[in-house]
């Protein structure tokens, strides 16, 4: 066996991948973490940013908040774009590939997998401060639990 199937498993005969697409009753709730996310965290990431500024930090808020719409515009108008170049689907991988070849395509495709396993990672760190700050006395054990969280959320 290979270090890559080590680290990714073995890959799937053909007769096996019936079973690991997902369908839109799966695949919502598992993908849709990612706007969830975005919206829920982002928030409070620009926030901790700019508390050691205190409340000169807070003038800088509206800026921040007109360079997330922007961006947010931006993607949206990406998005129509993709939907009516491929009105039969196509994600990040066939878009790239299609446009700017394979090594594209596959870079895409990479990127998309490291931000769903950052999601999971920031979702499990968000629970894990959301305890302890419900329950102070668990400062001490933030690691042990953080670890067993996801170690659970693999299986």
């Amino acid at each position: 066996m290979s270090v890559l199937d080590k680290i990714l498993g073995r890959p799937l005969p053909s007769s096996e991948k019936a079973k690991e697409r997902l369908t839109a009753i799966t695949g919502v709730p598992v993908l849709g973490l990612d706007a969830l996310s975005s919206t829920a965290y982002g928030p409070e990431a620009a926030l901790t940013i700019l508390m050691p500024l205190g409340l000169v930090g807070l003038r800088y808020l509206p800026y921040l908040t007109l360079a997330i719409l922007v961006l947010l515009l931006m993607l949206y108008g990406s998005y129509r774009q993709t939907i009516a170049a491929y009105p039969s689907g196509g994600g990040a991988y066939i878009v790239a590939k299609e446009n700017l070849g394979t090594q594209s395509g596959l870079l895409a495709a990479a990127a998309l997998l490291l931000d769903y396993m950052l999601n999971v990672a920031v979702g499990i760190s968000a629970g894990v401060a959301a305890v302890v700050s419900a329950i102070p006395n668990c400062v001490n054990i933030r690691w042990p639990y953080a670890c067993s969280c996801s170690w659970r959320s693999r299986s």
